[in-house]
Order: C-alpha cells, then sequence, then structure tokens
C-alpha cells in the first residue's frame, strides 16, 4: 500500500506505440512507488523506455495499459484538460534542450511561466536560485550552454512544482558545465524538497541520487538504494 508520501505509484504499465502494422513495445509491466521529496535516476541505454515512463508520469503521454496515480489523483482516468492542469500545477520539465525565447531576456523567459501558476516565487528568487542573477537581462544568445540549461531549470520551478521531470538534462552540456547543472538540480530537491526525477544514460550521475531505477528493454531490471549519496562536485564520468 501506498504511504502518505507516496507521490507516484504507477502498477503494471505498458505503452506500444504502432505505426501501420509494426508495433512497437516501450514499457512492459513496469510498476514502481515514488515517494515525496525523493531524488531518483531512471537510468538506461537509449531505447530502454526511460523517457516514455517520465512522460507518462508527466502527464505528456498515457499508458497502453497499466494505472498511474500523483497523489490520489488517478492520472490515467484522467481527460486531456486535467492533464493540462495537472502539469501545469504539479510538474516542472526540464529537456536536454532550453527551448527558450531567443527575444525575451532571462527574466522574461522565467518570468512567462508566471502568469499561468497559481503561486509563483518571484522570477528573480527563481533565478537566483540557478545562481544567474548577474545575468537576468541578458538574452539566450548571451548565455553558455549551461547557463541556458540553468535558465531552462529557473523557469520550471518558478511556479513551485511538486515534482521536476529531468530528461537527459547533461546530455548536451560538457563534463564540467553538467556538473554545474546537476548542482543546481541537486539544490533544489534539498532546499525546496522537490521530489526530482533524473533521466540519464550515465550511470556516474546515479551516485547522487537517493534510487536509481535500472530500465533495459521496457521493463525494470533493478532498483537500488545508495545509502550514501555523493554532491555532483564528486562525480566523474
Amino acid at each position: 500500500m501506498s504511504g502518505p508520501d507516496t507521490v507516484f505509484r504507477a502498477r503494471d504499465l505498458a505503452k506500444v506505440y504502432k505505426t501501420g502494422e509494426v508495433e512497437v513495445v516501450a514499457l512492459r509491466d513496469v510498476s514502481l512507488e515514488i515517494a515525496r521529496g525523493e531524488f531518483v535516476v531512471l537510468l538506461g541505454a537509449s531505447g530502454s523506455g526511460k523517457s516514455t515512463l517520465l512522460n507518462i508520469l508527466g502527464g505528456l503521454d498515457v499508458p497502453t495499459r497499466g494505472e498511474v496515480t500523483f497523489g490520489d489523483h488517478v492520472l490515467t482516468q484522467a481527460n486531456e484538460a486535467e492533464l493540462t492542469r495537472y502539469r501545469r500545477e504539479h510538474v516542472g520539465f526540464v529537456f536536454q534542450f532550453y527551448n527558450l525565447i531567443p527575444s525575451l531576456t532571462v527574466h522574461e523567459n522565467v518570468a512567462l511561466v508566471t502568469d499561468i501558476a497559481s503561486t509563483p516565487m518571484d522570477p528573480d528568487e527563481a533565478i537566483a536560485l540557478v545562481g544567474l542573477s548577474p545575468r537576468r537581462d541578458h538574452f539566450p544568445a548571451q548565455l553558455s550552454g549551461g547557463e541556458q540549461q540553468r535558465v531552462a531549470i529557473a523557469r520550471a520551478i518558478v511556479k513551485r512544482p511538486d515534482v521536476l521531470l529531468c530528461d537527459e538534462p547533461t546530455g548536451a552540456l560538457d563534463y564540467q558545465t553538467g556538473k554545474l547543472v546537476l548542482e543546481v538540480i541537486a539544490r533544489i530537491n534539498q532546499e525546496l524538497g522537490t521530489t526530482a526525477i533524473v533521466i540519464t544514460h550515465n550511470a556516474s550521475i546515479a551516485g547522487m541520487a537517493d534510487r536509481v531505477i535500472h530500465l533495459s528493454d521496457g521493463r525494470i531490471q533493478r532498483i537500488e538504494h545508495n545509502e550514501h549519496k555523493v554532491s555532483p562536485s564528486e562525480l566523474s564520468w
């Protein structure tokens, strides 16, 4: 049974994509629970099902079979309007590519999200959390890749989401810059208590998680608990 601190509960998830007569099975009988405030890494090679699982948890996709709940809400019974409201009110997304609006400054890119949030933080507070206050009036083209990714994180957290879902957030970054981005995600998890789920194919990143969920061929192969988490600065890959 799920406890009071369970954020996500998934049971027997399956996802099948169809293209004409061809079926691609992305998830096979996946069951898991994720607790409030937990830092979870979904680890697996390309095609293992980790992005499909993240998209279902984030309300961007629906399973072919199975059930997902977020708190008391059964996401798999929600219509599109309800899923849109769920994403707007509860979920922050960070993707490999930053999707910033080139004609807007850092502050404007972050502030844009506050218009659809019920209790947003001040944009400058979110920008400070990711260490970019000196860059608040810069445009994306004036920023490095790591700085742009940190703007994307600020944009995701300014609405105070319950969960932060990150799909390969360091995939387009070099080693040192990737560490800086991971430090920001860890800080958000620790200081705001935001549940963080991070997709990666990089096993070294797993050391900073509370739990590591290994996926392969659409299935959970094993789940590891980290007794001694390390900080992003201690990671090497």
